[in-house]
């Protein structure tokens, strides 16, 4: 059985486990699970442990979710507590 790739591909970069970085990340993954349960995957890339992994998606600021698929990439920087923008941000949602 060949594994199936997700529709939705996210990149939460952070630094460290500060609240903002905490925040951020509780709050894609239950987003995620509510309206692409099944259908994403989040990779995490703390910039204290790799941080010359923050030039490949130009991340100036932390924590920034980066929506790589599906195609265009979207970016979104903060701690993604406001839903409503995160969803339209990337496209989950239409306004």
């Amino acid at each position: 059985m060949v594994k199936q790739k997700p529709e939705w591909q996210l990149k939460l970069y952070i630094a460290g486990q500060t609240p903002k970085s905490i925040q951020a990340l509780d709050n894609i993954k239950k987003y995620a699970e509510e309206y692409l349960k099944g259908k994403y995957s989040i990779e995490i890339i703390d910039l204290l442990l790799n941080p010359q992994l923050a030039e490949g998606d130009q991340i100036l600021a932390v924590p920034t979710l980066v929506r790589k698929v599906p195609e265009p990439i979207r970016k979104i920087i903060g701690n993604l507590s406001n839903e409503e923008k995160v969803l339209v941000g990337l496209n989950i949602k239409s306004i």
